[in-house]
């Protein structure tokens, strides 16, 4: 894996002066099925540019519950997987809610508990580098222009922040409007939580 990133700086953003603050876009108003088309859409076009370099082959997962990407070397064994997240909206209320955390919201990031615990246990298994890589939207805060920025790191280093904070960033929000989706309940509600300056910026180079 060859890298080509430097690290980020502290994102002390001041979010009163935030023309779209995300506390005003959210109250309760989770639209899973829009983060999903995004995601997917991101994924699609990762495939597509691993393919077109000839150097690995991406193809989605073959497995159930495993990261999104599989990435197959030339011996046709899988070397890294790379699973895909998308979010607009930063959690505003997380030095209140969480103040042991040691994070402020123009930096913080969400991933589903359970996903990361299962992706946990499948590195354990397989020994096989997994990666999780964050598209932000719509946050100046992280860029004035509100492109999608990419921000990335590999599992076991998720791991290690995991081990530090533990329950100190993780929260159990209320269900709200989008979560349920045909009937079924889609949506996260328990979350923990990574900053930015604790991952890597762009899509790991492979």
């Amino acid at each position: 894996m060859e890298y080509t990133y430097q690290k980020i700086g502290p994102y002390k953003y001041d979010c009163n002066s935030c023309p779209t603050r995300c506390d005003g876009k959210s109250k309760l108003n989770y639209i899973f099925e829009n983060d999903v088309a995004v995601s997917e859409k991101i994924e699609r076009e990762i495939i597509e540019y691993i393919n077109r370099k000839n150097n690995y082959k991406a193809t989605n997962s073959s497995k159930s519950g495993y990261p999104d990407i599989e990435i197959i070397d030339n011996n046709n064994e899988i070397c890294y997987f790379f699973e895909i997240k998308f979010q607009r909206r930063t959690f505003m209320l997380v030095s209140k809610l969480l103040p042991e955390s040691n994070l402020i919201p123009s930096e913080t990031i969400a991933l589903n508990l359970s996903d990361l615990i299962r992706y946990f246990e499948i590195k354990e298994r397989v020994k096989v580098p997994i990666f999780l890589i964050w598209g932000l939207a719509e946050r100046p805060c992280i860029d004035k222009n509100q492109n999608i920025l990419y921000f990335h790191q590999e599992i076991d280093k998720l791991k290690d922040i995991y081990t530090i904070y533990e329950a100190k960033r993780r929260f159990r929000r209320r269900s709200g409007t989008g979560d349920v989706v045909d009937g079924v309940h889609k949506g996260v509600v328990v979350n923990y939580h990574f900053s930015l300056n604790e991952l890597l910026q762009g899509i790991p180079k492979i």
